[in-house]
């Protein structure tokens, strides 16, 4: 891995006429470590200085965007550089063109600077450091603004010319903990009709990062507050005056933040929730982002399906429907095929657990095939059941009932005992009990070892290849898991003895 000062210095021979610009500067008058460095130099300059970049660094270097012309210098260390040409003529016409004040700066590369490092991940953090204030060029008050934790337009057109800056405008706040002006504010609400307008994935890259930051949900609120959120997702809108009756000011919107709140609380911590196996549910925890998407459309649908029923609100198939909508919108941001199929899962099973705890006595069958329906789907559920649980009580409370819903699933009777607090800690104790027989019993509900194999039933049954063959192979597995039989020899006697009753299994 390259020395910083041998990176500073490297910088400064390969590209002596290019500035530092954007968030490189800000950071660094934050003090604060970025993911990687945009230089910005005439565009004659950027492909041979990116290429002798490269070679300097051992690293690899390609052309991102031919039009602006646009190019990435990354290494193995997981330093990326990228390297642009100026929108205009020179660094001032360029960043008179840039979004936000903040972003606005530059630093010329000629000028002194150091460069701290640190390792992120896979990814190598970097900080500009040592740079002389006076040779900082902000046109606009970018300083300033910075002090103040302000996000502040560049200019009027900044929405216009590329409306993923509405988006953008929200994740700064986010990651910085700063605030909008109000006239930027302003321009948001009168722009936000063209908020779909960009590429689905950068919609997605910004959605991402702000619900990688912390207190998402109040982030969402102030997009909210701006139209901008409707705008993106128009069934939040319909969902504000829907069940006010029963969720109070904001009807189903208001859960839906307080789901955000609560998964956010949750992924935070693991341990208190769950004590007993946050080592093992750590794993399948790290895509904050996944969760909170998850979070923010598994009622989306209630709006649709909702229908009062004998003096009584329902929102019957609104998790099947919920999935469905969820589908398109994920399709539309360009999610991956494997991340559409796990949210999309997660919201159209998201009553299992719930159903689960409507009975008195949950049955192996009942937890075998929840695991084996739900697949990758199941733990990640388990966690969005729990913020949806929890949403239906005050913070405080919630405290509190984490440290009974270790104790075992309490009876529906006891439950009703406690009002609407019981409900929400049989459901929370449920979840415990399922996580116990995903993490300490595999073997029998979620992996079950096969005894036989389709050939062993078709050498039994004399029945030929078939979806039926596999259907009478599950009924045995079914078997197994409620231990009627536990050895090959119990299985193919089984088959013996419910020979007709195999046979008259549909083979279509």
């Amino acid at each position: 891995m390259i020395k910083p000062e041998a990176l500073a210095s490297l910088i400064k021979n390969c590209a002596p006429e290019a500035y530092f610009v954007g968030g490189a500067v800000r950071d660094a008058l934050m003090k604060r470590y970025c993911g990687d460095i945009d230089l910005a130099m005439p565009r004659e300059l950027v492909k041979p200085c990116a290429v002798k970049l490269a070679a300097k660094l051992k690293a690899s270097a390609f052309e991102m965007d031919p039009d602006f012309c646009v190019w990435r210098v990354t290494a193995k260390s997981g330093l990326q550089i990228d390297l642009c040409a100026f929108v205009g003529k020179d660094i001032k016409a360029d960043l008179k063109r840039r979004d936000f004040t903040i972003n606005a700066l530059a630093y010329p590369v000629s000028s002194a600077f150091k460069i701290k490092t640190k390792p992120a991940g896979k990814k190598l953090s970097l900080l500009l450091t040592s740079l002389k204030k006076e040779n900082i060029i902000d046109l606009n008050g970018g300083i300033d603004d910075i002090k103040n934790k302000t996000v502040r337009a560049n200019n009027s057109k900044v929405f216009t010319e590329d409306p993923l800056r509405l988006l953008r405008a929200f994740r700064v706040c986010a990651e910085l903990k700063f605030k909008i002006e109000d006239k930027t504010l302003s321009l948001i609400k009168k722009s936000v009709s063209a908020a779909l307008n960009p590429a689905g994935e950068r919609i997605q890259e910004e959605f991402k990062r702000i619900f990688a930051a912390a207190n998402t949900a109040n982030i969402l609120r102030a997009m909210d507050g701006a139209g901008l959120l409707s705008a993106l997702i128009p069934q939040l809108e319909d969902q504000k005056t829907c069940a006010i009756c029963y969720y109070g000011e904001g009807g189903v919107f208001t859960h839906t933040m307080k789901v955000v709140e609560r998964i956010e609380f949750l992924l935070n911590n693991l341990e208190k929730a769950f004590p007993k196996f946050h080592k093992k549910i750590k794993p399948y925890a790290q895509d904050t982002a996944l969760y909170k998407m998850t979070a923010l459309l598994h009622d989306i649908a209630k709006p649709a399906t909702a229908k009062m029923i004998n003096g009584r609100l329902r929102f019957f198939h609104h998790e099947e429907r919920g999935s469905e909508m969820a589908e398109k919108f994920l399709k539309k941001l360009k999610y991956s095929c494997d991340a559409q199929k796990l949210i999309c899962k997660m919201i159209y099973y998201h009553l299992r657990p719930s159903n689960l705890a409507s009975n008195e006595i949950v049955t192996d069958k009942g937890i075998y095939k929840f695991f084996k329906e739900l697949g990758p789907a199941g733990l990640p559920m388990l966690l969005l059941c729990w913020a949806d649980y929890t949403s239906y009580v005050r913070p405080m409370q919630v405290f509190s009932l984490m440290r009974k819903s270790v104790l075992p699933v309490m009876t529906m009777e006891e439950a009703k005992k406690k009002d609407n607090i019981g409900k929400t800690l049989r459901h929370m104790q449920m979840l415990n009990f399922l996580f116990g027989k995903y993490f300490n019993e595999s073997k029998r509900f979620v992996a079950p070892p096969k005894i036989i194999d389709g050939r062993d039933i078709m050498s039994v049954l004399n029945v030929p290849p078939g979806p039926r063959v596999g259907r009478i192979l599950e009924a045995v597995t079914l078997a197994q898991v409620e231990g009627k039989i536990k050895n090959k020899e119990q299985a193919l006697a089984l088959l013996e003895k419910n020979k007709s009753a195999f046979l008259r299994f549909d083979n279509n």
